[in-house]
């Protein structure tokens, strides 16, 4: 029997499986990689060595308001290391700046002062000016322009008001911008809520190029890319976190150019050949991305590319939370997954609802693949509703999942599914 930890909540669940079941446990080299150096390390050397661009300091000569974007809560930047060198830098050469951190919450809601304490440390909350972005307040935002795609812009006026835009963020693969960082930051990051339903509207997400891995021709990445350059994002630094979220990477400088020196770095050690089982478990990485039910179909759409047919997925995700938004909640469990697609599919661009990518992406999947939901924290007869099976544990999971497929199924892991970029065959990189 082999026992097999999966990332849950602040630690993990155990998996025994039958040896002669197990078809094989997928993980990142990304993901076991010791860090050769401290992390503040990495970050003074990217920064000492920026890609495209010049130095953070020889920016900030001259300029007034400097404006750094960071992540939420719900991200595992570690920004308790990362900031304190960006405000170092900027400092260096212009020790009066007028700096604000703007917290990009997308459509998330504003970390509280515990959080910001745990994501930035208690000095940068006591001295520093932070705001947190409320996509829902109309008063913090200005149209820019229209996108690619026809939608419309609108940015938190700070970004728009400040001689210097910083953004800082990690990059991992993701469900269907292709790659979480750079760009991001800004789309949906900053933005009013009107701009991120339109860039992550039904179209946008039913497009083939609109999956875990691929830049080329997505059309989701496209509108994100021309809203960083049409703010003028004039500095990035982009992390790569191991499974313990240490920096074993760091990548600074032009917006676009240090994102795809992250991204090269990221697929090269997270890429790996998709192997087909009869069931396949994964998880979303533990903590912060499994605190709710809406982030966990970024783990999901991974365990899909193994799952062949109709395999079966069990989808380990604490949900501490809950479901993890009213819109969400209430698409998920309108109907069969057959309906819920029907009803998204009728929605236009302008009209997205917040959230409704997710259950989108959950009733694709869930009308080819049953999906188990690992989750103490769940109401059973919610989870049902959201057209999942609960499980109390993965053992029982993995039980519930042999009754559908037979005692001799093959067993495929993924331990934590965000990390891993799945592919099939010779699937281009560039794609």
């Amino acid at each position: 029997m082999a026992l097999i930890k999966i990332p849950y909540d602040k630690g993990t669940v155990d998996l025994n499986v039958a040896e002669k079941n197990l078809a094989a446990v997928i993980t990142a080299d990304l993901q076991c990689s010791e860090p050769e150096k401290c992390g503040a390390a990495y970050v003074e050397e990217a920064l000492a060595k920026p890609v495209g661009t010049k130095s953070l300091r020889e920016l900030a000569i001259g300029k007034q308001k400097v404006v750094l974007v960071t992540s939420d809560h719900t991200r595992a930047v570690p920004s308790k290391i990362t900031l304190p060198v960006l405000l170092r830098e900027v400092r260096s050469t212009n020790p009066k700046a007028d700096i604000t951190i703007l917290i990009a919450t997308g459509l998330h809601r504003a970390p509280t002062e515990e959080e910001m304490r745990n994501m930035f440390g208690d000095e940068i909350v006591d001295r520093e000016h932070i705001i947190s972005n409320d996509a829902f307040d109309s008063d913090q935002f200005e149209k820019v322009c229209d996108l690619p795609s026809g939608a419309e812009f609108y940015c938190n006026r700070l970004a728009l008001q400040c001689d210097l835009l910083i953004t800082e963020g990690f990059i991992e693969p993701h469900f269907f911008a292709g790659f979480s960082g750079g760009r991001k930051s800004i789309l949906p990051g900053i933005c009013n809520a009107a701009t991120v339903n339109e860039n992550h509207s039904y179209q946008a997400i039913s497009s083939p190029f609109s999956s875990t891995g691929v830049l080329k021709d997505n059309p989701i990445h496209t509108d994100m890319i021309a809203a960083a350059r049409a703010v003028n994002v004039q500095f990035i630094l982009n992390v790569a976190l191991n499974a313990k979220k240490q920096i074993i990477a760091a990548f600074a400088g032009d917006l676009e150019r240090a994102h795809e020196a992250g991204v090269a770095f990221i697929r090269s050690r997270s890429q790996r050949e998709a192997i087909t089982g009869d069931i396949v478990v994964t998880s979303n990485g533990g903590y912060p991305l499994d605190q709710n039910l809406y982030q966990s179909p970024k783990a999901v759409a991974t365990a899909q590319a193994c799952a062949g047919e109709d395999g079966v997925i069990i989808m380990c995700c604490a949900c501490k939370d809950g479901i993890g938004g009213t819109n969400f909640e209430r698409l998920i469990t309108l109907g069969s997954p057959e309906e819920i697609d029907a009803y998204l599919s009728r929605i236009p661009p302008k009209e997205t609802i917040a959230e409704q990518w997710c259950a989108q992406i959950y009733a694709r999947i869930l009308k080819k693949h049953p999906v188990i939901l690992v989750s103490a924290y769940l109401d059973q007869r919610l989870v049902q509703a959201a057209n999942l099976i609960p499980a109390s544990s993965a053992d029982e999971a993995l039980e519930i999942a042999y009754g559908m497929r037979g005692r001799q199924a093959r067993v495929v892991v993924i331990p934590d599914g965000v990390g891993v970029l799945a592919v099939k065959g010779e699937r281009s990189e560039g794609r």
